[in-house]
C-alpha cells in the first residue's frame, strides 16, 4: 500500500530560506530575514509576510533569480532520505510557501514526485514584486495534503510530514507521523518527533524505530 511523505522546502529540504538568498543581491537580506523569522515563529500572518517580503524583490532580474535558485544548498542527507523513503514505498511531495522556481530544480535533483509552491511574477525579465499561487496562506499546506490523500487513496496513518515553521502546522493536522526538523517552538509542540541536528537522515531512524 502506498504511503505519503510531505516535506516543507525552506530550512527543511533546503538549508536556508530562498527569499533570503534572493534578497542578498539587493542588499535587503537582513530586512527580509527579520520578517521571515517572525512569520515562521507564528508572530505574523503568513500571507501578509509573504506579500511584504516579495514586494522588496521588485526590480531583481529573473535571470539572477534562476541562477540563485539552481544553486540553493540542499539540506544534509536530503538525497539519501528521499531515496530511502521512496524505497520504502512512499510517494514524496514538497509543499512550499516559497517559490516553484526554487522547488522545481531541487525536486528534480532529489527525485521528488511532485512539488507545489508559489510563482514570482515578472515582466520583461524583471520581478514586479508580486506573487501568486495556492501556497500563500497559513492553511494552504493542510488543504493540499487532504487533496493529495483523497487523490492517492492514502490515509492519515500512512502520512508522514516534515517541516520547521508555523506555516507547517496546518499539514501536521493530517498526518500521524509529524516531524519537527530544527523547528520553531510552535511546531515542536504539535510534533510526534523532533530532530535537532541538520541531517535529514535522522528521519529514516524515526521510521526504523516504529
Amino acid at each position: 500500500m502506498a504511503k505519503l511523505a510531505v516535506f516543507d522546502f525552506d530550512s527543511t529540504l533546503m538549508d536556508g530560506e530562498t527569499i533570503d538568498f534572493l534578497a542578498a543581491p539587493l542588499g535587503l537580506e537582513s530586512q527580509v530575514a527579520a520578517i521571515t523569522k517572525r512569520a515562521m515563529e507564528g508572530e505574523l500572518d503568513f500571507f501578509k509576510a509573504l506579500i511584504a517580503r516579495v514586494a522588496l524583490l521588485e526590480g531583481l532580474e529573473e535571470k539572477i533569480v534562476q541562477e540563485i535558485c539552481v544553486r540553493l544548498p540542499l539540506m544534509n542527507g536530503a538525497f539519501e532520505t528521499i531515496a530511502g523513503l521512496k524505497a520504502s514505498g512512499y510517494i514524496v511531495v514538497c509543499l512550499s510557501g516559497g517559490f516553484r522556481i526554487a522547488t522545481k530544480p531541487a525536486s528534480q535533483k532529489l527525485g521528488i514526485d511532485a512539488d507545489f509552491a508559489n510563482f514570482l511574477h515578472s515582466e520583461n525579465g524583471v520581478l514586479t514584486g508580486q506573487v501568486g499561487g495556492e501556497m500563500m496562506h497559513s492553511n494552504a499546506k493542510g488543504e493540499m495534503i487532504v487533496r493529495l490523500q483523497n487523490l492517492l487513496g492514502i490515509n492519515k496513518e500512512d502520512t508522514l510530514v516534515v517541516g520547521d515553521g508555523a506555516n507547517d502546522l496546518s499539514m501536521f493536522a493530517h498526518a500521524d507521523t509529524r516531524i519537527a526538523f530544527c523547528a520553531k517552538p510552535i511546531l515542536k509542540e504539535a510534533a510526534t518527533h523532533c530532530i535537532e541536528i541538520k541531517d535529514l537522515r535522522e528521519i529514516l531512524k524515526v521510521k526504523l524505530s516504529e
